[in-house]
């Protein structure tokens, strides 16, 4: 017993680093029109970008970027009528997000059509360790994960791949490229 004390607090910052998607989310899935789950940790995760080319400029960008993390996580569901889910349905995952360690950059709520995004970043020693994403509007709620080192700005190279939604965090910044990417 002296030992194992030593031992949970060695691996406590490790698990504290990663947030939990709470459990009551699966129950969602039977209500959602269309589910997206997806649970990369770090070996699958590099696995997974073995099949990205090195030839194509973009796949080689992402690949880049994912040699940094440790795990995507990817809860999404849309659903086929309003208020299918509750706020209570989120809350224990925003309480993850108020740790220390954890700050919200970007919080956007629309009145007009009920649309609502946060960003959050935790970071380690001044280096950014995770980030996590929490988008809900009446019919849909999307919630992503990212462990390890990454960039607020390598989000949107991300989108697209691994599960992870196309998100712009700079609206307007990129129209030009936004149009080249939608012929």
């Amino acid at each position: 017993m002296k030992f194992a004390i030593p031992v949970m607090l060695a691996v406590l910052p490790l698990a504290a680093q990663e947030i939990k998607m709470p459990v009551g989310l699966d129950k969602l899935a039977a209500k959602a029109s269309e589910v997206v789950d997806v649970s990369l940790d770090g070996a699958l995760l590099q696995l997974a970008s073995r099949f990205l080319s090195e030839k194509d400029p973009d796949e080689a960008h992402v690949k880049k970027l994912v040699g940094g993390l440790r795990g995507i996580y990817v809860k999404s569901f849309e659903f086929e009528e309003r208020d299918q889910y509750k706020e209570s349905d989120v809350e224990e995952l925003r309480t993850q997000l108020k740790a220390p360690g954890w700050s919200r950059i970007v919080s956007s709520r629309s009145k007009r059509n009920g649309d609502n995004a946060d960003i959050y970043l935790k970071t380690d020693a001044g280096q950014i360790s995770g980030l996590a994403i929490i988008v809900t509007d009446p019919r849909e709620l999307t919630i992503v994960n990212i462990v390890g080192s990454i960039r607020p700005e390598d989000i949107r190279d991300l989108g697209g791949h691994f599960g992870i939604p196309k998100i712009d965090i700079n609206p307007g910044k990129n129209d030009k490229k936004d149009k080249e990417d939608n012929r």
